[in-house]
């Protein structure tokens, strides 16, 4: 979260630095730039939007998916699902959360809301098709897991100042669209210096120009790869909590292999799941875009997934699983 608010603040107050820079030496009836009005509105703007987009967040993944809620169980699997839920929540020590089914047949179940007491569970129509009762009970506790621990409201969070970096990434592109006088500004100025010190000035004018000319580039730069770096920052965020609500529905459930099974169905899964974007990838229990980044190891995968590699997460929940059983004696020591 620091890093997101520093990096908030280089944008914003960067650029005024820069302006005031290269409007430094303007002749004295043109425009000083002295008032960090373009930090200050971005700011405002930034905070707006994530404000927004943190209250309706919850609803607004919920209608993109198309997830309906599930009030009235219409067949067996619907029943299936209510007890499960029931049963996790009351395992959890949570109020029980409401409940939706995307209509999707790729397996995945995500979790939104802000705390406890305003929570949803979701999961697809081809979770409830493939997994066995063990299984669809160790996937809720591990939702479950994020909603105890308040990673929904974290992600929520997350993902409202990722859509405030790319709504004011696309204003100030069109801005800078018709922005190319500010170069000239700086120029202008440097070339009005008096007759005496005309070597120094142009000394010092060559030196100014080279230096707002490097700050200009570093922070077009940043704004062109801003929405990289803040998704950066969220899914860096996303793959830690992953281990943990791991750990937490294997807690729930005191059963880490049917949870480990449930994942092994899941990363088997053909296709992507269609329903659920990109903006909420993160807080599924498996990455909905494909998983060719979270079926491998290696930094790149580090950087880039949604989730951490599924082998590990796998491997990890057997191990659990294994010091289980040898604790209770079904293992020989």
């Amino acid at each position: 979260m620091i890093g997101f608010v520093l990096f908030f603040a280089w944008l914003g107050f960067g650029g005024d630095y820069i302006f005031a820079l290269a409007t430094a030496d303007a002749p004295p009836g043109a425009y000083h730039h002295t008032f960090p009005w373009f930090g200050l509105v971005l700011s405002a703007i930034a905070i707006g939007v994530a404000q927004y987009a943190y209250r309706t967040g919850p609803q607004k993944v919920l209608w993109a998916t198309g997830a309906r809620e599930l009030i009235d169980p219409g067949d067996d699997r619907e029943r299936q699902l209510v007890n499960v839920v029931e049963e996790m929540a009351i395992a959890a020590d949570v109020p029980r959360p409401r409940i939706w089914i995307v209509p999707d047949g790729d397996p995945n179940a995500f979790a939104t809301g802000h705390d406890p007491q305003d929570s949803h569970v979701a999961v697809t129509e081809g979770l409830l098709a493939l997994c066995s009762r063990d299984e669809l009970q160790a996937v809720i506790g591990h939702e479950l897991g994020h909603v105890k621990n308040l990673d929904v409201r974290l992600m929520t969070t997350l993902a409202a100042l990722v859509g405030a970096v790319l709504l004011m990434r696309d204003g100030m592109g069109r801005m800078l669209r018709g922005g190319a006088r500010l170069g000239s500004v700086g120029g202008g100025g440097g070339g009005g210096g008096g007759g005496g010190g005309r070597g120094g000035g142009r000394k010092g004018g060559a030196a100014g120009g080279a230096l707002i000319a490097v700050l200009l580039a570093v922070w077009v730069i940043s704004w062109i790869i801003a929405p990289l770096v803040t998704q950066l920052l969220a899914l860096a965020v996303s793959r830690k909590r992953e281990y943990l609500a791991d750990a937490m529905g294997a807690q729930f459930t005191r059963n880490p292999l049917a949870l480990a099974s449930a994942l092994q169905k899941i990363e088997s899964a053909a296709a992507p799941t269609a329903a659920i974007k990109r903006g909420s990838a993160h807080l599924c229990i498996a990455d909905p875009l494909g998983r060719r980044l979270t079926s491998r190891e290696g930094w790149l995968a580090d950087a880039l997934a949604t989730h951490p590699p599924m082998a590990m997460r796998i491997s990890r929940l057997k191990g659990m699983g294994y010091a289980q059983l040898k604790k209770e004696g079904g293992l020989p020591a």
